[in-house]
This record gives structure tokens, C-alpha cells and sequence, in this order.
């Protein structure tokens, strides 16, 4: 009977191991391309910056922007800092789910 409760444990770890490892696929699919058009587009954000900043010397309607931008900027990377935690603590937690299911 004990033999039966432990595989009926094991085949849960399997189908929660299976499930995750086809959700970070498709989401590691989704993503490496949403990073790469965002990269792309904060590289041309930059080129935009060094020119503007080079001509911010001379209108203020550019230094108006660029403290805008600058603004947005670090909006974005608190949000990219609060999604990195995000990660973090579910691969935290998914672990301590799958070491409760693994000692059952």
C-alpha cells in the first residue's frame, strides 16, 4: 500500500516537473524574442540620446526631453527590478514545492 502512495508522489513530481519545464519553453521562446526587440530598441534609444545630448547645450525643448526620458528610464528598470524579484521568488517557491512533494 505505501509502495502505492509513493508512486501515485512520484507521478505527481513528474506531471508538475513536465508541466513547468513545457511553460518555461514556451515562455523562454516568447521572451528571448521580446528581449531582443526590446534591445533593439534601447539601442536606438541610446544613439537618439548621445545625439540629443550633444545638442541639449543649445534647446531647451532637448533638455526638457531628456529629463523626461531620463524619468521613464528609471521607471523601467524598477519595473525590471521588481520582475527579476518576481522570478526569483517563484523559482524560490516552485523549489520549496517540489522538495515538500519529493519528501512526502
Amino acid at each position: 500500500m505505501a509502495e502505492g502512495v509513493l508512486f501515485e508522489h512520484a507521478g505527481r513530481v513528474l506531471g508538475v516537473l513536465t508541466a513547468l519545464t513545457l511553460q518555461e519553453i514556451q515562455l523562454s521562446l516568447g521572451v528571448k524574442a521580446e528581449l531582443e526587440n526590446l534591445m533593439n530598441t534601447v539601442s536606438t534609444i541610446q544613439a537618439v540620446i548621445l545625439d540629443a545630448e550633444k545638442r541639449s547645450s543649445h534647446n531647451h525643448e532637448i533638455k526638457d526631453w531628456l529629463r523626461k526620458l531620463k524619468d521613464v528610464i528609471h521607471d523601467a528598470d524598477d519595473l525590471l527590478d521588481d520582475f527579476s524579484t518576481e522570478v526569483l521568488r517563484l523559482k524560490v517557491m516552485v523549489g520549496d514545492v517540489m522538495t515538500k512533494e519529493i519528501k512526502v
